[in-house]
């Protein structure tokens, strides 16, 4: 019996095809995976260098004193991460205000995760 060349079902030609958009697709995926993982972490750090950020403003701004003139820096630790802070206080074209800059990096990194710039007025 002679088959209808529909019958026949998929060449050889078009099953490669199909799996090769497949593959692509597949790949396409798990590139994804892998973005997501790394925007994760990325996130978790900008997040945890964020609360520390908050801490030491919240330091600066709620201290009986305003923070002297000039840098200051320490190491807090969060979710057993060390972090390093820097703030930078500074005058302002105003007598009665402080300028404070604070930047947060995660230790053995330079480039800061969080950073922030307050203004205080003096007593």
């Amino acid at each position: 019996m002679a088959r209808n060349r529909s019958e026949a079902g998929f060449t050889l030609i078009e099953l490669l095809v199909a799996l090769a958009v497949f593959s692509l697709a597949a790949l396409a995926l798990l590139n994804l995976a892998g973005e997501n993982t790394r925007t994760g972490a990325r996130l978790q750090d900008r997040v945890l260098a964020e609360v520390v950020l908050d801490n030491r403003a919240i330091d600066a701004l709620t201290s009986p004193a305003p923070p002297a003139l000039g840098r200051s820096t320490g190491v807090e630790q969060v979710a057993g991460v060390k972090w390093i802070w820097a703030r930078q206080v500074s005058r302002t074209s105003d007598a009665d205000l402080l300028r404070i800059d604070i930047a947060v990096s995660r230790a053995g990194t330079r480039a800061p995760s969080a950073s922030a710039t307050l203004f205080r007025g003096r007593p």
